[in-house]
């Protein structure tokens, strides 16, 4: 991956400037103080994004679980926020969340998150920043080869220890064993024939088969 370094920040704040003017800058971030540029979703990602936000809205928002979000700030900081936020794919939150809705951004994780890996981005070095935020749970969506991967934070040394995001399923079309959520009564597993990500409810229903 190719890194970036701009030491004057006059230089710096226009460049900003040009990606919001260009619309450019939807998916940037800041980490501790750091302008992370990230790459434009192509239109699979933005499209995989939208159809599993309709999907688990269905279970969801539907049934007054919680909202859903396609894309959203999330900080650990109640003000100041900009200093440190990450953009998530898919957010959703549940209806008891011990995150704060501040308007512009979220002050605390979502219970569920979704990320969809794009070449050239550092969603696994975002794992530490989610489970401090409190998100219990995040699916790693990887499309070259296609993998979904779901990670539950757990405290590995106690109940005092600091929460950490671990692997616990992992799902490829040779491998399609269903990822169960503990957060929302939500599935998801990959389908070879069609190739599909299939999304469905805890009894097992199909809620919406995403084609790929």
């Amino acid at each position: 991956m190719t890194s970036l370094m701009i030491n004057d920040p006059i230089v710096a704040d226009q460049l900003i400037a040009e990606r919001k003017a260009r619309r450019a800058d939807r998916f940037d971030e800041v980490w501790d103080g750091v302008y992370m540029m990230s790459p434009i979703a192509n239109n699979e990602h933005q499209s995989l994004a939208t159809q599993l936000s309709a999907a688990i809205c269905a279970i969801v928002d539907w049934q007054d679980l919680g909202k859903t979000f396609t894309g959203a700030n999330v900080s650990d900081r109640p003000t100041d926020w900009t200093k440190n936020y990450r953009v998530p794919d898919v957010l959703v939150f549940s209806a008891q969340t011990n995150a704060e809705d501040r308007h512009s951004h979220w002050f605390g994780g979502p219970e569920f998150a979704i990320e969809v890996v794009s070449p050239g981005d550092r969603t696994l070095d975002k794992l530490d920043f989610y489970a401090e935020v409190g998100t219990r749970e995040l699916l790693v969506i990887d499309r070259d080869p296609w993998q979904l991967t779901l990670y539950r934070s757990t405290r590995e040394n106690g109940p005092d220890s600091p929460s950490r995001l671990k692997p616990v399923t992992v799902n490829t079309f040779s491998q399609p064993v269903h990822i169960e959520l503990q957060t929302f009564p939500l599935t998801f597993r990959l389908s070879d024939n069609p190739k599909t990500i299939e999304v469905g409810n805890a009894s097992g229903e199909l809620i919406r088969a995403i084609p790929l």
